[in-house]
């Protein structure tokens, strides 16, 4: 057993402690990370990008030794805040080259800290599989020969097993240990889906890690906190969406008014509806196969599903996963789609990046570009094909590679539907024009949550005009912000959903509603005034952001409405000076595939496309961005965010 020396107590929501695991030398010791440096960074993935800006040099192999993973929790993880047992896995992605990291509302953050904790920096890379357990006195290094090659279940399964006590455990699966570049992390059935870190790990010869401990979280007002929670709980439970239709229906109940906008990715996005959206929408999966609802740790939402297929009870897919491989691919079995998802989750596999490099895959060959076999709509074989990608055999060792690459080989960029890399969401931007800026500009490549799921706004909680800019540039930079800081804290996005009162969003079409929706499309110079505002003046009571308060109660730090943002923002720019610095290439490289930006979808309106020009020069003005997408030197000063 390597331990790590022991730091001063006293800290409130924070461990206190930050743990650097050389995976080559196999020494363990604490990493440096000041009070200070957790007031101003707070957690998750804000915390993780600071520590990789530091410590991973610029021209680095995302799939080499000198890359970094951090794994990182927020300081309101552990403490039972409603939907709070969030965790981050960051580094240099395989897909981007890019910063990324990638949420996982798995148990693993949770007995992170209980082993006392904030996170994990890894560095280097075994020379022998391994997969490390994590504990109050340290790190033990267990050989992972036996467990190479596992799913992600049997891997978890067996370092459980091991451990012989109540854990949280992560896991890659075989597309990891073959360095797919859309391999992902596994966390009991969650995932850390997106920008490849499962490959990162596999990488570094790590199969997974086990956390477990006895540690409890010091909260500094704990009676205030306590009403805290029954008020915020009972808020979301109450709310239209968090309180009714995730709850009865998933993330699966999206898709009705997807469908209804025009905003399902379908047949590899040259469509906005699919004709058999009802086949494997909310109501299908509720009306045929659900068993019951589930959800993660500490979360009164509980939106996650069992269902039953083929006589067994499985977790059921998300809505990415039922457009992405449903419409997205022209397959209307819903069956299937349960299948594959418990499939690819096995495998290692993010449903997403897979199910839209399959679609330009299939495109390809509709066009005669790639003579690879694969049509939309034959969805035979495609079981064996997952299993293929993730071992790296075939076809399958081609489409490992993602569809950037593989249209830098067979032509066809202009409908190989990711950004900067990474594969696009579910929601078609055509018709949702504010999710297409954020798309184009978040740092990560093709998020719809790093993009600020300005679609929330377009349809699926509002209804903004979903084809017009007004408003879009503003709203997607203030909600790109707020989702960096929550995702700091170590809560669950949808916990944000309350910003939006039920009187809005119940009704969305009239009413209140319509209002609200006229009047955000007008947001623009109240939220730029709002930026440049000193942040100290921003002291706004905020009872619909109950994240601040909680972090209050919790560390005994004063944020404010101010200091809030102001960790958002600051996390969201050094994003950003880290993505220009590995390559993103400003404003260049914010854009979108030439389909969403030329070709109508619908063809009889010429305007049906992303205004992107527009969106985006609005946005960087918003931002206090050059017209080159460079954040101001003021405002990186403002901010505390080093320029290098």
């Amino acid at each position: 057993m390597s331990a790590a020396p022991g730091v001063a107590s006293g800290t409130y929501g924070w461990m206190g402690r930050v743990l650097r695991i050389d995976l080559t030398t196999r020494e363990v010791a604490d990493h440096p990370w000041s009070a200070d440096d957790r007031r101003t960074w707070v957690g998750g993935k804000v915390m993780a990008a600071r520590i990789l800006g530091e410590m991973v040099p610029e021209a680095v192999d995302p799939l080499g030794r000198d890359n970094v993973v951090v794994i990182a929790t927020g300081p309101l993880t552990g403490t039972g805040a409603p939907s709070s047992a969030r965790f981050d896995v960051s580094a240099i992605s395989p897909m981007t080259g890019l910063l990324a990291s990638s949420n996982s509302g798995g148990p693993f953050g949770t007995y992170l800290k209980r082993a006392g904790y904030d996170a994990l920096v890894l560095t280097g890379a075994s020379d022998r599989p391994v997969w490390l357990e994590v504990n109050e006195d340290g790190v033990i290094f267990h050989e992972a020969g036996d467990v190479w090659g596992a799913r992600t279940s049997e891997a978890q399964a067996a370092m459980t097993e091991t451990v012989g006590r109540r854990c949280g455990t992560l896991a890659i699966g075989p597309a990891g240990e073959h360095l797919v570049r859309y391999a992902c992390v596994i966390s009991g059935e969650r995932a850390a889906g997106r920008a490849g870190m499962g490959a990162v790990l596999g990488s570094k010869s790590v199969k997974g890690i086990a956390a477990w401990g006895d540690r409890k979280v010091a909260v500094a007002e704990p009676e205030a906190y306590r009403k805290l929670l029954k008020r915020w709980t009972a808020s979301l439970k109450q709310h239209p969406i968090a309180g009714g239709s995730l709850p009865e229906l998933g993330t699966a109940g999206f898709l009705a008014p997807m469908q209804e906008l025009g905003i399902v990715a379908t047949r590899n996005f040259s469509a906005g509806r699919y004709e058999h959206s009802g086949a494997i929408d909310g109501r299908a999966l509720a009306a045929s196969r659900l068993v019951s609802n589930a959800g993660c740790l500490a979360c009164p939402i509980r939106c996650a599903r069992v269902v039953e297929v083929g006589g067994r009870e499985v977790k059921g897919p998300e809505l990415e996963t039922l457009v992405l491989l449903g419409a997205n691919i022209e397959n209307p079995d819903l069956d299937r789609i349960i299948e594959w998802n418990v499939l690819l989750d096995e495998l290692g596999l993010d449903t997403m990046s897979t199910g839209v490099t399959l679609s330009y895959a299939m495109e390809a060959a509709e066009k005669g570009l790639w003579d690879n076999g694969l049509r939309f709509g034959e969805t035979g074989g495609l079981a064996a094909l997952f299993e293929d990608i993730a071992y790296r055999r075939g076809l399958g060792g081609e489409l490992a590679e993602g569809s950037r690459e593989l249209s830098r080989r067979y032509g066809g960029e202009g409908f190989a539907m990711n950004v900067k890399g990474l594969e696009l969401a579910a929601y078609e931007p055509r018709g949702a024009v504010g999710q297409g800026l954020g798309y184009a500009v978040s740092n990560r490549g093709g998020c719809h949550l790093n993009a600020g799921y300005a679609v929330a706004l377009e349809g699926l909680a509002l209804r903004m005009d979903g084809r017009s800019p007004l408003g879009k540039a503003a709203l997607t930079a203030f909600f790109q912000d707020l989702m960096e800081v929550v995702s700091a804290t170590g809560c669950c996005l949808f916990t944000t959903l309350g910003i939006l009162p039920g009187s809005l969003v119940e009704h969305p079409e009239r009413g209140l509603g319509a209002i609200a929706a006229r009047v955000f499309s007008y947001a623009g110079g109240v939220m730029r005034l709002l930026r440049v505002l000193p942040r100290g003046l921003l002291g706004i009571p905020m009872p619909l952001v109950p994240h601040i308060r909680a972090l209050e109660l919790v560390t005994g730090e004063r944020y404010r409405f101010g200091g809030f943002w102001s960790v958002g923002e600051r996390g969201y720019n050094l994003e950003r000076m880290l993505g220009l610095r590995f390559g993103n290439g400003g404003a260049l490289g914010d854009t979108l595939p030439k389909r969403l930006l030329e070709e109508p979808q619908d063809m009889g309106d010429p305007g049906s496309v992303v205004p992107l020009a527009r969106l985006k020069a609005d946005y960087y003005r918003q931002r206090g961005w050059t017209a080159e997408g460079v954040p101001e030197r003021k405002l990186l000063t403002r901010l505390g965010v080093p320029e290098r």
